[in-house]
């Protein structure tokens, strides 16, 4: 086979896993080009690339989804490969069938393999015939809900409904009842559709405290594939991956883990080489808690992993690490991969923890702004994989995970200590994130002793202590936003101090949290501002290494504050913010007060989020009950169901398809029946709605 050099590759995707494929390109001498949406103008990735071409509008269908966008995208800069990636089009066979017609070499798998594994029915039927055991189920092409119903009856309950394409958890529904499955699968196909342009489904049998386990294969086209030991992914949320890592502490901490090491990987081969598989690519297997020498196929993900780094970092090749990205170009290169199963050796241990743009003390809602203030974590087994710079825009169109935070130890313990110490580290502000809950998170007594499985975030969530927003957090907030301001405004007559001769008057600031309001009193002293909260009293004081004293105690706390007048905390990993409220905000909030203790005010819905509304279960004036759900928003491809917060009539005017705002009105509820505080009024409202609901029949 001819061996053929790139000069030029495309990276078809965003964000981090751009940046890292742009690294290694960089390292092998070849010309990287970026391919960007209007909203990622100013990403890094595309300041990475030595080219970049804009391929369309937000929106990931109107941009990184359009085929002929990138492969024009590939004439116009001359690159002769794509990188794919993973999501977007990385398993897409229209796309790797299109480059290939367009003469451009695809870094992945060829188009038959990607057909059968990357379509979970097909590969399932697929890897059956070859022996391998798979999960109790219906996987057929091309049910109808109706006819996934029928079939239920037969898998049982508890199951598991999936996506036949895609991946990454989004669309899977756990359905416990067999009178939840109709809805589920609404739901499931809705997502399904809206995430992978494919709607198709099937049932699993819910395996009861799975172990997810995956393996890492590598091949090339001239007859070698090898695998790279294994991956533990089984700490996910919502079936989205949270922590990975290598090697799996299941097979760790058993006497006959080599064994079951060697058989899985030897399954995981077995199923690369049944479709003549091509590149990087990771078989997937479920595995019972109770009999960890058995396993179930799963899928196959014929792209690279989000959590590759883990597995570079625990494999050795001659004492070397392994770099995939740059085998996979060697290998869409035509050369022969160099690596022998023998070769392959593991050493210490590597954990990933994935940081997410959300809130996960407010049910991680999306968290969507400016990055104000960033520092990664740094130092001896430390990576972090990241796309982050000061002033990017997290933007609401593309998935919540914005860095990588990765380490590797000489053991798990050791790995432990050294992701918490680089998680307390990480200060990201300008949007909520996840790093305080990842460190509670591989803190608990249950993590830190390997006892794993893919249901246990789901049951120690509720119980999980978040740091609430203190009064001496907002005292450094308050500090924070006043610093800020005196910074803006040099002298005295531009101070909002109180300064004044003879002396200075107080300072009200007033704060919202978290839905709450709270008014702090600034006084300048000497040194520092003394800040009165509730009848407690804060001296707090700038210091020249960038943190503050507090009542004499030096506090690490790294704060920004936005043009929008929020202030952002950093300590120790939590991230919090507190908004400053203008005198109309202020105005607005008590008049709304005065109203709903007068019994006048109809209750409304807020956008807890900017997204895009893709259901709407009602009409304008239909009548609801307390709880009913009223419509869905989408944002950063997750979907979120706004209920009615009380019964009564609702009034909306959105229709699927229409952007939103955070905290914009969706509907608002005129209530049945609302006591006023003479006791015996009853609105006019539930009058018409009772007439409403007459003439509905």
């Amino acid at each position: 086979m001819t061996i053929r050099k790139f000069d030029t590759v495309l990276v078809a995707n965003r964000g981090e896993i751009a940046c890292r494929v742009i690294r290694t390109l960089r390292r092998l001498g070849i010309n990287s080009v970026a391919v960007y949406s209007e909203a990622d103008a100013d990403a890094r990735h595309v300041k990475e690339a030595d080219i970049a071409v804009c391929i369309g509008a937000a929106a990931a269908a109107d941009s990184y989804l359009k085929i002929d966008a990138v492969v024009e995208a590939c004439h116009r800069t001359g690159a002769q490969a794509v990188h794919p990636g993973y999501g977007f089009l990385s398993e897409n066979v229209d796309f790797a069938r299109a480059l290939q017609e367009a003469g451009i070499a695809f870094i992945g798998p060829d188009v038959d393999s990607i057909n059968v594994m990357g379509d979970k029915i097909r590969s399932k039927n697929h890897v059956v015939a070859h022996g391998v055991p798979v999960v109790p189920g219906i996987a057929e092409p091309g049910l109808s809900n109706e006819q996934l119903i029928t079939a239920a009856k037969d898998v049982g309950f508890p199951l598991l409904i999936k996506p036949s394409a895609g991946g990454g958890g989004k669309g899977m529904h756990v359905v416990e009842r067999a009178e939840d499955l109709p809805a589920a699968l609404e739901t499931a196909r809705r997502v399904a559709k809206s995430s992978f342009g494919d709607d198709t489904l099937f049932l699993e049998r819910l395996v009861r405290s799975p172990r997810h386990i995956e393996v890492q294969v590598l091949a090339d086209r001239h007859g070698n594939t090898i695998h790279l030991g294994e991956r533990e992914c089984s700490l996910q949320r919502r079936h989205q991956k949270v922590i990975e890592e290598a090697p799996a502490p299941l097979l760790q901490g058993l006497a006959n883990g080599a064994e079951i090491r060697a058989r899985i990987g030897a399954a995981a081969v077995d199923a690369a080489r049944s479709v003549n598989y091509v590149g990087a690519g990771t078989v997937e297997f479920l595995v019972s808690d109770e009999a960890p020498d058995e396993f179930f196929f799963m899928e196959m993900n014929t792209r690279l992993q989000v959590e590759h780094p883990v597995t570079e970092e625990v494999v050795r090749v001659n004492g070397e690490r392994l770099d995939l990205v740059e085998w996979q170009v060697r290998i869409a290169a035509g050369e022969v991969l160099t690596v022998a199963q023998a070769d392959v050796a593991l050493e210490g241990h590597a954990i990933e923890a994935r940081v997410y743009a959300e809130d996960p003390s407010h049910s991680f809602l999306p968290s969507i702004g400016c990055m104000l203030r960033i520092s990664e974590p740094s130092g001896p087994g430390i990576r972090v994989d990241s796309s982050l710079t000061p002033g990017l825009e997290v933007p609401p169109h593309y998935d919540p995970m914005i860095a990588k935070v990765i380490v590797w130890n000489t053991d798990r313990g050791r790995a432990l200590g050294t992701l918490d110490r680089a998680l307390a580290d990480t200060v990201l502000l300008g949007v909520k994130t996840n790093v305080e809950y990842l460190r509670l998170l591989i803190a608990d007594e249950d993590v830190v002793a390997g006892r794993l499985d893919t249901t246990l975030i789901d049951r120690k969530i509720i119980s999980m202590p978040f740091r609430a927003f203190s009064s001496e957090d907002l005292a450094l907030a308050t500090h924070a936003l006043l610093e800020d301001e005196s910074s803006d405004r040099p002298g005295p007559w531009g101070s909002r101090s109180g300064w004044r001769i003879g002396g200075q008057s107080p300072t009200s600031v007033h704060l919202e949290v978290d839905g709450q309001t709270y008014t702090v009193t600034a006084t300048w002293e000497a040194e520092g501002r003394v800040l009165d909260i509730d009848g407690s009293s804060f001296h707090v004081q700038s210091l020249s290494d960038g943190s503050a004293s507090v009542n004499g105690i030096r506090r690490q706390v790294t704060t920004a504050v936005a043009a929008d007048g929020t202030a952002w905390l950093s300590i120790a990993g939590w991230g919090g913010a507190a908004r400053r409220l203008s005198r109309q905000e202020r105005l607005q909030g008590q008049l709304a007060t005065l109203e709903r203790e007068a019994g006048t005010a109809s209750p409304v819905v807020l956008s807890p989020m900017p997204g895009t509304v893709i259901a709407v279960a009602v009409n304008d004036l239909d009548l609801v009950e307390e709880g009913q759900p009223l419509l869905s928003i989408e944002a950063m491809k997750m979907e979120h169901q706004l209920p009615a917060p009380v019964a009564g009539v609702v009034r909306l005017s959105l229709k699927v398809g229409d952007l939103v705002k955070a905290n914009q009105i969706l509907a608002t509820i005129e209530p049945l029946s609302l006591e006023a505080a003479d006791g015996g009024r009853t609105q006019a409202t539930a009058a018409s709605a009772q007439q409403l609901q007459e003439a509905k029949g």
